[in-house]
């Protein structure tokens, strides 16, 4: 296997998760829906709201990408939600999927061998595959951690 097949490889282990922390597909779960919404003592967010966060964060990288026509959305607006819990369990399960279908996306677009991980995007400014790719993997990994910390103080993980 050559040097960059094994980069690609590794990318989307990372963006799998689990290399170096519990991954994503197993916190979500162990929260149940009824505690989504509770932000524990002294810290500003929910679990829905980091989970929220995370995954309209690796959409927008994911679209930027992808798409030479991507505009920037608003900060924090678009990112954050204003409810710290979904409206529903199918507004829960819909995000969750969502956010799996996306990663996938972002995994085929770094396992691509067409898709160069080194050229600048033409429509960023100095952009590449690899540090998009990069930023959705350590991005995951800092909110994976706040949400197993949420866990913990909701009692639901050791």
């Amino acid at each position: 296997m050559n040097t960059e097949k094994k980069l690609r490889t590794q990318l989307v282990k990372h963006l799998e998760g689990g290399e170096a922390f519990m991954p994503i597909d197993e916190l979500v779960d162990k929260i149940p829906f009824e505690q989504l919404g509770v932000i524990p003592d002294k810290l500003p967010y929910s679990f829905w709201q980091q989970f929220y966060h995370m995954r309209m964060s690796q959409y927008d990288i994911l679209e930027f990408s992808r798409n030479p026509d991507y505009s920037s959305k608003r900060w924090p607006e678009d990112y954050w939600p204003v409810d710290p819990a979904p409206a529903s369990q199918e507004e829960w399960e819909d995000m969750v999927d969502t956010f799996y279908a996306e990663r996938n996306q972002m995994a085929d677009l770094v396992s691509d061998p067409g898709n160069s991980l080194f050229e600048p995007f033409a429509h960023g400014s100095g952009q590449t595959l690899l540090r998009e790719a990069l930023l959705v993997i350590e991005h995951t990994a800092y909110h994976t951690g706040q949400m197993l910390l949420i866990l913990r103080l909701l009692g639901l993980h050791y």
